[in-house]
């Protein structure tokens, strides 16, 4: 790689596996010095001790604010400075208006919205200090509706209009920090085998899915990490409050 992040220090939620685990991976070929935060520890001890010494391991739930500050407590004991933060952590529970139950709706909120507030908010402190860039994992789910993810809808349309409210404080504070959201199409990852779990028809979900990407297929884990990388880089100095959208053509 191009060391496009030579020297940044990195935090990604929810990298222990999935579209966390691919960035974690390309940040660490970028040059950076990477924080997995998972609430799978399992996963991710075995992930940096794969990764070596660019990488580190801190149990998170980003559900708990005391959780959060003891984590940002922890990157500036060990690092300094954190320039990267990657809120990528999040579930996807299939069910319409009239199926999801309360308690669904509330713990997707908690996990998908919630957990990214925590972090655009705990992080400012640390990261003001040099700047850098905060980089939130929405969907095309939080543009586009769909029937049957009434909660994942809510929850990553409110990633969006945060993040945006997010980029404003930001810029009018002077931090020097920048705060997008990412939107990708259908990715093929362990969580999309979870949402097929969660249906009687799993094979035709899946063709559905594919059928809607003009390109013919789901995106592939690497490709958004592709995106991750530019805008965590300087490259993307100029990005904020943004909407970058990597679908595969569902959203035309």
């Amino acid at each position: 790689m191009s060391g496009r992040l030579q020297d940044k220090v990195a935090l990604v939620t929810g990298g222990a596996s999935g579209l966390g685990e691919a960035i974690t991976r390309r940040y660490v070929a970028e040059g950076a010095r990477v924080v997995v935060a998972d609430i799978d520890e399992t996963a991710g001890i075995a992930l940096v001790a794969e990764l070596g010494a660019s990488a580190s391991f801190l149990a998170l739930d980003v559900t708990q604010e005391a959780g959060w500050i003891a984590t940002f407590a922890a990157v500036d004991a060990s690092h300094g400075r954190l320039d990267v933060l990657v809120n990528n952590a999040g579930i996807t529970t299939v069910g319409s208006i009239e199926d999801l139950d309360l308690a669904g709706f509330r713990t997707m909120l908690d996990i998908d919205l919630v957990g990214v507030f925590l972090g655009c908010k705990h992080v400012v402190p640390l990261m003001k200090r040099t700047g850098g860039s905060v980089i939130n994992m929405s969907s095309m789910c939080g543009i586009r509706a769909e029937a049957d993810l009434v909660g994942y809808n809510a929850a990553k349309a409110g990633v969006t209009m945060l993040t945006k409210s997010v980029a404003l404080h930001y810029a009018r504070s002077k931090y020097g920090m920048r705060c997008n959201s990412v939107h990708p199409g259908a990715v093929h990852t362990p969580i999309l085998e979870k949402v097929m779990s969660q249906v009687a028809e799993p094979q035709k979900l899946y063709d559905g899915w594919v059928a809607g990407h003009p390109i013919g297929r789901l995106g592939k884990p690497e490709e958004i990490a592709g995106l991750a990388v530019y805008l965590a880089s300087d490259e993307a100095g100029f990005a904020t409050g943004a909407e970058f959208v990597i679908d595969g053509g569902s959203s035309l």
